[in-house]
């Protein structure tokens, strides 16, 4: 990616009645320019012009033009966006002009990159970005929105001022080392701090795991002995034949897998083999791989029907646990009984965001944090033991320059960004 070029994209899906081609740099006005009537040097900022789109003296197509100058654009350059009809013929011939007037064709993720580069928004939320494309379900929308609002740049702000404080203070110390008993820095209030953020920073980490359930999907493991109606219930769910329902004892062998919506939560439901005792050696593995899918499910619906008990697994304190006794009064999955009571439950034992939340949804966040945990605790340890001021500046130094590997205030190797921003698609 380089920043000098004009770069150009569609940036919205093939296919459709209307096609948008973005085209930003400093030579975006007048490459567009070039492609027709209208004088884009000329007209006002944020305005929508009626044209036509040229190949010499053929009209290639009907166009509208939206002008937008430096720096009160997406990437805080000259940009253009061409609106035209969505034939991919008109949408590849007007790419090719563009090309031919000096423009290149963008690289996935280089319109945020340079949005980034250019100060229009930080690190954590131009990832944002591609967290916001890909949101499936409105919880994961919800997250992507709040860090694009910038909610996980504020609170780490928040954090490293207070440490910056401080270690303005112990530096300052450092300026009057021949005052030995002089402490500009109470000790005391450094620890009760460092503690705190710890804490703060520790949780945030943790909330990693839900943050990646609410993207993928809460794992839920249907457990029960065979027969009791395990893939009856999953079909219900899913309102599909997806698993094969029969009278026969060990049907399901392996583990099926499918996801629904509930409440704006996706949840990633897995259907198991009947848990019994049996000499069948495929049987067993299937039920091998019913105790494996529990055991690392989010929730757990133990199946069971009149005079069958519950399957005796092992259940830690981080799972919810379901008990559902099929083929009675209350519950039949066959034709429905009690499916809407389900379902809430199901959305009761997942985490309730709201607003005020911050959850990391980002793996490399999630690395930056655990990094950041670990380098705080060298200063609490540092602390206790006395250390002095000059050891303790220099890892509060780490733990403010780490924290700031979230938002980009010190990355600069051009390789980790090109790594960071290649997931995007193009146009974006």
């Amino acid at each position: 990616m380089s920043n000098n070029d004009t770069i150009c994209a569609l940036a919205t899906a093939p296919g459709g009645a209307l096609g948008i081609i973005r085209v930003s740099g400093s030579e975006a006005l007048s490459a567009v320019s070039s492609l027709c009537a209208l004088c884009c040097d000329d007209v006002a900022a944020n305005t929508i012009h009626y044209t036509h789109i040229h190949d010499g003296a053929d009209i290639i197509d009907e166009a509208m033009i939206s002008v937008f100058r430096a720096p009160h654009s997406y990437t805080g350059e000259d940009s253009v966006e061409i609106s035209c009809h969505g034939s991919r013929y008109i949408l590849n011939k007007v790419l090719e002009l563009l090309v031919h007037h000096g423009c290149r064709i963008a690289e996935p993720g280089e319109y945020t990159m340079r949005a980034y580069l250019n100060g229009k928004m930080d690190l954590s939320q131009a990832e944002a970005v591609a967290d916001l494309i890909a949101s499936t379900n409105r919880a994961t929308h919800h997250l992507a929105m709040s860090q694009l609002r910038g909610g996980i740049s504020s609170e780490l702000a928040a954090m490293r001022k207070k440490l910056l404080k401080l270690t303005s203070l112990l530096e300052l110390e450092l300026d009057f080392s021949d005052h030995e008993d002089l402490e500009f820095a109470d000790r005391s209030e450094l620890l009760q701090l460092a503690q705190q953020i710890g804490a703060h920073i520790s949780q945030l980490a943790e909330s990693f795991n839900t943050g990646q359930a609410l993207k993928e999907g809460f794992p839920v493991a249907i457990i029960g002995a065979p027969n009791v109606g395990k893939s009856t219930l999953l079909n219900a769910l899913l309102n599909e034949e997806r698993a094969i329902v029969s009278d026969i004892q060990g049907t399901t062998r392996d583990t099926i897998e499918d996801n629904i919506q509930l409440g704006g939560i996706t949840f990633r439901f897995i259907d198991t083999a009947g848990i019994r005792h049996t000499s069948d050696t495929i049987e067993q593995m299937g039920i091998e791989r019913s105790v494996n899918a529990a055991r690392h499910a989010r929730i757990i619906i133990m199946m069971s029907e009149p005079g069958v008990p519950y399957p005796n697994i092992p259940v830690s304190d981080d799972q919810t646990v379901i008990y559902i006794e099929n083929k009675t009064e209350h519950f039949q999955a066959k034709h429905g009984i009690g499916l809407e009571t389900l379902k809430q439950q199901l959305i009761a034992a997942t985490p309730q965001v709201s607003d005020a939340d911050i959850i990391i949804t980002n793996a490399r966040h999630y690395e930056v944090l655990c990094r950041a945990e670990q380098s705080l605790h060298r200063v609490i340890t540092g602390l206790n033991n006395g250390i002095s001021g000059d050891f303790l500046s220099e890892d509060l130094r780490d733990v403010l320059n780490i924290l700031a590997e979230i938002t980009g205030g010190q990355i600069t190797p051009q390789e980790t960004l090109n790594n960071i921003f290649k997931h995007f698609c193009v146009g974006k």
